[in-house]
């Protein structure tokens, strides 16, 4: 059929004199099929083609009738005319139809065709131009009309419909035959062996033709974003924490970072916790994990200067009595501490959940230490266009003797200052873990306004002592989002998608690789 379809189109093109059009010539061959011959005889050189995109307009089946039998407001006129003394108006439907009367007389009004005498219509003139049939006419002959206000007016009036149209002018190329050979692309086995390879047309190698694009997985932009902050980090000498675990304990997610048990933040409508099982085990020990084991199945002494043993029920009691009656200089929330509200179980709603264990372990051995995680979190949230029911947090914690406010102001802006975000601005806050505490913001040119970029502060005595941390180590926490730099560096304004179901695969595969301190 294809190869007809070519030997047609030589054919057509070897008898005209210029240029012949598809839509002439081959009227009743689809856009797909005449483009992929015509492509193939293009590619030869042996035709010249180019596509011409026109809008034709086409008659509607009211319109076909005006151009037949004339326009309505002709036909009204036509019936008041022969009344010569004139026509009743009551009586216009029954001679015209009821929708041409109707749309017919006011048209016919407007033209001064007629005119009204108490219940009559009498004919205003002797003879009338109709326009609109004459329009249609020509419209059905040529598919246009020269004046374009005809053809919004008619379309207005619902008249005609317009349709794009695609043809092909087409002429004989440079290496015109009026017989298409075909070309093989494979030299065969059996080519050689009878020697018709030497008189086959073999298809030259097109060498600047694009190779298929191969299959591939591709890494999505909040995980570029991820590396490049995993970068930063290592290269100021932090070390990653372990944020495997999605479930906490009320304890470790809000008790041990002084967070009350009244706190809004504790609510259902803002935290999602586990039904089954209803409650945890109290702070213990992690389980020793196989490969941890001797090969007798014991389990290792560990050596007292490197890893003391660590009493988790003290630490319980220290948090109960910080909260129930204050302690280390504190005076406490002074309300009664429950124990089955430490042991329910959320989904975290913070990897600060996970620093605090971590600095927990460091006071077994207080020393300098500075520790990141960047994890996925929940939060009971309305999902709208920037805020999802789950996120990714990046945090940082830097333990040390003598820190100061200062310091952590100044580290700041060292640190947004390798993703390329200078001149920070920092506002007082309230935080339960923290004080003081610290929103960061940074100037968005974008936006063309400051934006909150992340929140920081230094982690109160009331949870830092009862951990058994030296009373003169300080520790600067500070957190921000994952999707809010990625949807800035990747100019997406929704964050639905970014992550969720609703992401286009197509920009996960074909978005770039990105550097924090590079412009986008």
């Amino acid at each position: 059929m294809a190869s007809d379809l070519l030997s047609q189109v030589l054919h057509a093109v070897s008898q005209a004199e210029g240029s012949i059009f598809s839509n002439d010539a081959f009227p009743a061959v689809d856009f797909t099929t005449i483009k992929s011959a015509l492509d193939r005889l293009g590619s030869r050189e042996m035709v010249i083609y180019k596509q011409i995109d026109r809008e034709e307009a086409n008659l509607t089946p009211e319109a076909e009738g005006i151009a037949a039998e004339g326009s309505h407001e002709a036909k009204v006129f036509e019936a008041v005319r022969q009344a010569v003394d004139g026509l009743k108006i009551a009586d216009l439907p029954g001679i015209v139809g009821k929708e041409t009367a109707k749309v017919g007389q006011g048209k016919a009004f407007k033209e001064g065709w007629i005119k009204k005498d108490k219940d009559l219509f009498k004919a205003a003139t002797s003879n009338i131009h109709d326009s609109s049939r004459e329009q249609l006419q020509t419209i059905q002959q040529s598919k246009t009309h020269p004046d374009s206000k005809v053809l919004a007016d008619l379309r207005k009036r619902k008249l005609i419909t317009m349709q794009k149209v695609i043809t092909f002018e087409i002429k004989k190329g440079p290496k015109f035959a009026k017989e298409f050979i075909k070309e093989e692309t494979d030299l065969t086995a059996d080519m050689l062996v009878t020697g018709a390879w030497k008189t086959v047309k073999l298809k030259p190698y097109n060498f600047n033709a694009m190779g298929a694009p191969t299959m591939s997985g591709a890494l999505h932009p909040l995980n570029k974003v991820r590396h490049e902050f995993r970068q930063i980090f290592f290269e100021m000498g932090f070390e990653e924490m372990p944020t495997n675990r999605y479930v906490e304990t009320g304890f470790w997610n809000f008790d041990a970072l002084f967070v009350p048990q009244q706190h809004p933040a504790r609510d259902l409508q803002d935290t999602f916790y586990i039904a089954d099982p209803p409650v945890a085990d109290k702070p213990c020990p992690d389980p020793v994990e196989e490969t941890e084991k001797l090969a007798d199945g014991s389990i290792p002494t560990p050596k007292s200067q490197d890893h003391p043993s660590q009493d988790y029920e003290k630490y319980w009691h220290n948090i109960k009595e910080v909260h129930e009656k204050g302690k280390y200089g504190s005076i406490g929330y002074r309300y009664p501490f429950k124990e089955d509200e430490s042991l329910k179980l959320v989904l975290r709603t913070h990897t600060t959940a996970v620093s605090t264990y971590m600095l927990y372990k460091l006071a077994a051995n207080p020393r300098p230490a500075r520790y990141f995680s960047i994890d996925r979190v929940f939060r009971n949230e309305t999902v709208d266009a920037t805020h999802l029911a789950e996120f990714h947090q990046v945090e940082g914690v830097i333990a040390d003797f003598g820190l100061a406010l200062g310091g952590l102001i100044g580290f700041m802006e060292v640190f947004f200052g390798k993703m390329g975000i200078h001149g920070l601005r920092f506002k007082p806050a309230y935080n339960p873990y923290t004080e003081p505490s610290l929103e960061i913001f940074g100037y968005h040119a974008g936006l063309k306004k400051w934006v909150e970029i992340g929140n920081s502060g230094m982690f109160r005595p009331e949870m830092l002592e009862p951990m058994g941390l030296p009373k003169d180590m300080r520790v600067y926490g500070w957190g921000l989002s994952l999707e809010r730099p990625t949807m800035i560096k990747y100019g997406v304004s929704n964050i639905r998608e970014l992550l969720g179901h609703k992401v286009d695969l197509n920009f996960v595969e074909s978005n770039p690789a990105v550097r924090l301190e590079k412009d986008s």
